[in-house]
């Protein structure tokens, strides 16, 4: 058998991975593969949502957000831990070293945030406020999908509950898409993924939106609306090179519309 590349670092020597881990692991990603490493969790994550998250919601009785949150918990977390284990094979410790791009930090904390309040409201006032009427439209092209029937509007997807149990189901799920699914998929598409095309120049943040947007096979008819509310953000990331820029905007939107969710419910403002 071949011995492994190896690479000597001070006193200490690592080895190179190679194969299919060698491949996702090397700087420069080929189309196809970002392709298929960009729209196969997408793929689970519907597949997890009829075997898994249907089966439970239904036996509880809560609503079908719950079944696409628990789908989403069933794809996400397992990918991430895929993600610490490259690392390990990386660096030998089980992590993310290794692994992300985009976290050198290369901004200071000040202008991180001075940057990334405004990307945080502008998803936030464009995708509750300016896209809906586009979703709505593109809506009636996606009536032939088997879970169509929840509607264009994310309310739809906990209506006919009852008040307790919306927002109960709001308050379950907040952890989750509020906060830790959506930090996953920053790590995942432009921690991981974006910089490894970033040979592609400005296509990088442009395809990485455009194959983002895709992923979301639950919600298609969102997909021009995403492409609109996240590019900002994803551009940013790219050009500065700093994935904090899209946390702000992706993680922030979420985490608040997230917590006012239940706050609206409660108050009838919803």
């Amino acid at each position: 058998m071949a011995a492994c590349p190896a690479i000597v670092v001070g006193m200490e020597t690592t080895h190179k991975p190679h194969g299919i881990v060698g491949r996702l692991l090397a700087d420069r990603h080929s189309l196809p593969l970002s392709i298929a490493l960009h729209l196969v969790p997408g793929l689970l994550i519907v597949a997890a949502y009829f075997v898994i998250g249907v089966p439970v919601v239904d036996a509880v009785g809560y609503p079908t957000f719950l079944a696409w949150a628990i789908a989403l918990v069933v794809v996400l977390y397992p990918l991430l831990l895929g993600l610490m284990w490259l690392g390990r094979r990386q660096t030998g410790r089980f992590g993310l070293r290794g692994v992300l791009k985009y976290t050198d930090r290369p901004l200071s904390r000040g202008r991180v945030i001075a940057m990334g309040v405004p990307l945080l409201l502008w998803m936030l006032i464009v995708a509750s406020a300016v896209t809906p009427p586009i979703d709505e439209f593109l809506f009636g092209f996606f009536t032939w999908l088997p879970y169509a029937d929840i509607g264009e509007d994310p309310m739809t997807y906990l209506e006919g509950n009852g008040r307790d149990t919306m927002v109960t189901t709001l308050l379950i799920s907040l952890p989750f898409t509020g906060v830790t699914l959506p930090l996953i998929e920053e790590i995942y598409f432009r921690g991981f993924l974006m910089p490894r095309l970033a040979h592609l120049r400005v296509g990088a943040p442009i395809l990485s939106t455009v194959l983002f947007s895709v992923y979301h096979f639950w919600s298609p008819w969102v997909v021009v609306s995403r492409l609109i509310f996240t590019f900002p953000g994803f551009l940013l990331a790219w050009r500065y090179r700093d994935i904090r820029l899209s946390i702000w905007m992706h993680v922030g939107t979420t985490a608040l519309m997230g917590g006012l969710g239940p706050i609206a419910i409660m108050t009838g403002v919803l």
